[in-house]
């Protein structure tokens, strides 16, 4: 096979696939919609992990997850290692989180998504679930990162990437006190701090996206959540540098036990995401920066908003609206 009908191949197994996955994400999003407001974070999380993993079964593929809702003995579904899928198809790595953002979902609140991320089998960072250091740019800064320099070093090299003055920078950052030496930085050089509550996946996109205005995502967050926004970000053409921090020998323990012999190295995206053929895929279940949510029609019709990006499909993302009978 030349190397143009082998790209052409691949680009088709990621089209085909990621319109499979698409369906992954919009279910589990209908799947937890009732749940908004409830109060009920576990329940709706278990709903849209339910469901997930019945839509997956029925794919040709030879999945496995790698990145889910635990080890094995945590989990009942899409636990770490579980295989999924008919067994027919390619083999590939799984990375999902059925609901980001259970709190904001249990509290009628905004930025809860469904996400997934695929790569070929053996490409995805297995991060255990601990805390990450993150740093994310845009396309536009790619290159132009360090994680082991400070914020303000990287402030003023994407400025300079992006041909902005820094007080035009746009830093999001998660609302910690962790956070406060960050966010100190950011007011010292007059850049702009945009802050939010939980769920880093969609800051790290909008770095990506003009329109969200999002120069950089920086700070401390869940690692599973680390190499889901990378996948992301590769698709995108973005950056993203990670290092894991675990809190305590445990943790440290653990992730020699997974085989990670240097815990504290630096994962540049390249290191994290493994291969060129992998998509993302996303449906708001409530209203947030990046999509809207489920809504309930007066036909009895279902409405999801989901974003798409690959790096075998043509654009560089797509937003995709559909409606969903629930009939069945």
């Amino acid at each position: 096979m030349s190397k143009l009908e082998s790209s052409v191949v691949r680009e088709g197994y990621v089209h085909t696939l990621s319109m499979d996955f698409l369906s992954v994400a919009q279910q589990a999003a209908i799947a937890s919609y009732p749940w908004i407001g409830k109060g009920n974070k576990n329940d709706a999380d278990g709903a849209g992990t339910e469901a997930m993993r019945n839509r997956m079964n029925l794919i040709d593929m030879n999945g496995r997850i790698v990145i889910g809702e635990g080890e094995m003995d945590e989990a009942p579904m899409l636990y770490i290692n579980e295989e999924l899928g008919t067994g027919k198809g390619p083999r590939v790595d799984i990375a999902v989180d059925p609901v980001e953002g259970t709190t904001f979902l249990s509290k009628g609140q905004e930025n809860a998504i469904t996400v997934v991320a695929v790569s070929t089998r053996g490409s995805l960072l297995h991060a255990p679930d601990m805390y990450m250091r993150k740093l994310a740019v845009g396309p536009k800064a790619k290159g132009h990162i360090n994680i082991e320099a400070s914020l303000t070093e990287n402030m003023i090299a994407v400025a300079k990437a992006l041909g902005k003055d820094l007080s035009e920078l746009t830093v999001m950052i998660q609302d910690r006190p962790r956070h406060d030496h960050l966010i100190k930085q950011v007011f010292d050089v007059g850049a702009r701090v945009k802050l939010f509550n939980d769920g880093d996946v969609t800051g790290a996109i909008a770095t990506a996206i003009d329109e969200l205005d999002v120069d950089i995502l920086v700070g401390t967050g869940g690692a599973p959540e680390g190499v889901i926004a990378a996948t992301a970000l590769k698709c995108l053409g973005g950056d993203f540098q990670g290092q894991l921090a675990p809190q305590n020998q445990e943790e440290f323990d653990r992730c020699i036990k997974m085989g990670l012999s240097n815990p504290e190295q630096v994962f540049t995206l390249d290191e994290i995401v493994r291969s060129d053929d992998c998509f993302f895929v996303a449906t708001g279940i409530t209203d947030g920066m990046l999509m809207r949510g489920v809504r309930k029609k007066e036909n009895g019709l279902i409405h999801t908003h989901s974003f798409l990006t690959g790096r075998g499909i043509n654009e560089r993302f797509q937003y995709i609206e559909a409606y969903h009978s629930l009939l069945k």
